[in-house]
């Protein structure tokens, strides 16, 4: 029979025990490495998925309409822009019932007074249509020129006035100085002291002097 000293015992107990311990911190520490690996990829990602929104420039309603406006002095280029519906009184029974109350049509049928505002460099009446809308707190709603067949941005509404509003012949048209373009609103470059007018036609331009012509 073989004996075990009392001293053999403890050693062997005491390797069993180190033996143990050792795994157990190992594992403790192997364990707190993959939490710190997974601490760091989670916030690499909500990171990464910030970035993009960081760079978004949020604004209130108040924040895209208040356009800084550029006062008008000797040297500035100057423009003159009004918009009218007054064909509209003519044609009222076509005019859309939702259309009929409230401050849609205003009683004078204009929608804006002949305003003058800065003409910047390379401006088009597209251009600067969206800039005094935008500035006034006028709706508007456009097509894109890709959007279309005519390679131009179009104007479907102006005030909630669209586009067949007010009959099957109904839209808007501008004209420059007098004279209806035969060229789409963001391909029609303004020179300084060029008169825009917006105006709406519910006979395909014959009510407002001119006609529609395809481009």
């Amino acid at each position: 029979m073989t004996c075990i000293s009392d001293a053999e015992s403890s050693f062997d107990f005491n390797v069993l025990r180190a033996f143990i311990f050792n795994g157990t911190v190992k594992m403790k520490i192997e364990t707190e490495n993959k939490i710190k690996k997974t601490v760091i990829f989670i916030i690499a990602v909500v990171l990464l998925l910030m970035l993009p929104v960081s760079c978004i420039n949020i604004q209130s309603v108040d924040d895209y309409y208040s356009l800084p406006t550029q006062d008008i002095t000797l040297e500035n280029k100057t423009v003159s822009l009004s918009i009218s519906c007054k064909t509209v009184f003519d044609n009222w029974d076509l005019l859309d019932e939702n259309l009929k109350e409230g401050d849609y049509i205003p009683k004078d049928g204009v929608v804006l007074p002949l305003t003058e505002v800065v003409l910047q460099e390379g401006d088009t009446v597209f251009d600067v249509l969206s800039r005094v809308v935008r500035e006034k707190r006028i709706q508007m709603e456009y097509e894109g020129a890709d959007n279309n067949s005519y390679g131009t941005a179009y104007i479907e509404g102006i005030n909630y006035l669209y586009e067949f509003s007010c009959g099957h012949l109904s839209g808007w048209m501008y004209r420059v100085n007098g004279d209806f373009p035969n060229v789409g609103c963001s391909n029609y470059i303004l020179k300084d002291g060029d008169v825009i007018e917006w105006v709406y036609t519910c006979d395909l331009g014959k009510d407002v002097g001119g006609e529609f012509k395809e481009q």
